[in-house]
């Protein structure tokens, strides 16, 4: 993160990581596809949606070239082949998804694979119940017919096997804890979603005996979120400099609802972090930790605990399921906003084991006279470009009003993105809420001020901070914030390519 900003830096441009074969190296790969039919080339991009390293294999060079230009990384290779898996670290791969249409080839590659290794999930393709029953025999430990719904069979079937996967990852470096702490760090100005997915991470620990303590640094200043937080009685740490710097008295590092050491955090970037849990969208090659679980076609981190704690069996007590009800529903606006059927199928588990009266008392606090002046100031500074209102909200101590500031903007007529920011000590907060289809916020967000801060989001939520650096010393405010007027409107509308004149 800079310590300060220049409004005429440049943008980085990323380029997509590429895997490439270098002489004898085996590619190292957890899942495996062989058979790059449409099937198989759908199956590959869901999961690389999902941010998961696929290897597909393919007899036909020509395909094998195009799916290389299309950016997949594949390899030639017959399933008829006992050396099909030659060029492979077979101790990198779970899970192999055979889908080729040839039954007798396919149970060739089963035992192939099954010799190298007995650990190594199969899942075969059959075109009929008769050829099932063979690939079964031949030891595939699962069977996928009939063709039109291969890909979401294979995927369903891959979110078990992987959710029992991450269950047993996680007890195993819980477990590793014995005789020290976890600390369980969430990020600045905890949400619902955050505190309530660090405290099922501790309810976890709890059941090896590990101890553990949730760590985080700002405020919790929006009046929900305080009643959220004294209802369900969540005991967090705040962590200061003093206490970022003395992480390592702590054996392990979890990062929950947040990815990155220092982006939103006060994790410094040289503090090794060793578990990390998110559903945020994340420059995978930035990500680094020995568990990395981050799922953006999630609507929420609560979800991904609360399928964890069905996986492991473990009670789950009403204040917690009550408070996981609530990450969940906040975080995907009641279910209208980023949610995906696993989060109702979590919601789902934990609605009768929840507090209903705790949720009606949380849902109706009394609203502060500071977050009431920050929306007359957003109101009354409101910048229109089109279908674009900015505007700004002038000095906050709750950062969170601005968000409450930002969907209330979004019901103006004819308005499909809205930007709030306010100053706060030493960081201009920003905070972004779209409907607009053909904009992807959390990129644009990323765009425009990732550079000078940290910033990111998803397609219709997103936020950012920029510090003030230098400028933070001022006691100018008003001069404070014409600079972030400027900062923030110049940037974003370059980005997103309109025009940053007057109104």
């Amino acid at each position: 993160m800079c310590g300060g900003f220049n409004i005429n830096d440049s943008l980085k441009a990323r380029d997509p990581q590429k895997s490439e074969i270098n002489g004898d190296k085996k590619l190292q790969s957890p899942y495996l596809i062989i058979g790059s039919g449409m099937i198989g080339s759908a199956v590959a991009r869901e999961l690389i949606n999902r941010n998961k390293k696929v290897l597909l294999i393919d007899k036909d060079e020509g395909k094998v070239e195009t799916l290389r230009e299309q950016e997949f990384e594949a390899i030639t290779g017959d399933l008829n082949d006992p050396d099909l898996l030659d060029p492979v670290d077979i101790n990198s791969v779970e899970t192999v998804l055979i889908l080729s249409s040839d039954v007798s080839a396919n149970k060739n590659a089963i035992t192939t694979i099954k010799q190298a290794s007995k650990d190594i999930q199969v899942i075969a393709r059959a075109p009929s119940t008769v050829a099932k029953s063979e690939l079964e025999a031949a030891g595939a430990d699962n069977v996928i017919m009939p063709p039109r719904i291969l890909a979401d069979a294979t995927i369903r079937i891959l979110d078990r096997v992987e959710s029992a996967r991450h269950a047993s990852s996680i007890l195993s470096i819980l477990r590793s804890i014995s005789g020290g702490k976890l600390a369980i760090v969430v990020h600045d100005n905890p949400d619902p979603d955050a505190m309530s997915s660090a405290v099922a991470l501790k309810t976890i620990a709890a059941s090896v005996g590990t101890e553990s303590e949730i760590l985080y640094r700002g405020e919790i200043g929006h009046q929900e979120n305080k009643a959220f937080v004294n209802l369900l009685h969540i005991d967090m740490g705040k962590l200061d400099e003093q206490k970022a710097r003395s992480l390592n008295d702590f054996k392990k590092i979890a990062l929950i609802d947040c990815s990155i050491p220092e982006e939103n955090n006060l994790v410094p970037k040289n503090v090794a972090v060793d578990i990390i849990i998110d559903h945020h969208p994340a420059e995978m090659k930035e990500v680094h930790a020995e568990y990395i679980d981050i799922r953006p076609n999630i609507g929420a981190t609560a979800t991904i605990m609360t399928k964890y704690l069905q996986e492991l069996d473990i009670p789950v007590s009403k204040d917690l399921a009550t408070a996981l009800l609530y990450g969940i529903r906040t975080d995907t606006l009641g279910f209208r906003r980023n949610a995906n059927p696993v989060d109702l199928t979590a919601a789902a588990f934990l609605y009768p084991l929840a507090d209903h009266e705790i949720l009606n008392m949380i849902e109706t606090p009394a609203i502060s006279t500071e977050t009431l002046d920050i929306f007359g100031e957003a109101i009354r500074n409101r910048k229109i470009r089109g279908s674009y209102l900015i505007t700004n909200a002038g000095n906050v101590r709750d950062r969170d009003a601005l968000a409450q500031a930002a969907d209330y903007l979004l019901n103006l007529e004819g308005i499909t993105t809205v930007l709030v920011y306010g100053i706060g000590e030493d960081q201009i907060y920003v905070s972004g809420r779209s409907n607009d289809i053909r904009m992807n916020l959390g990129e644009a967000m990323q765009k425009a001020f990732g550079e000078a801060g940290s910033a990111g989001g998803h397609a219709t939520t997103a936020g950012a901070q920029i510090p003030l650096g230098v400028f933070s010393d001022t006691s100018d405010r008003q001069a404070l914030i014409k600079i972030a007027e400027e900062v923030v409107m110049k940037r974003f509308f370059t980005v997103i390519g309109v025009e940053n004149g007057d109104e």
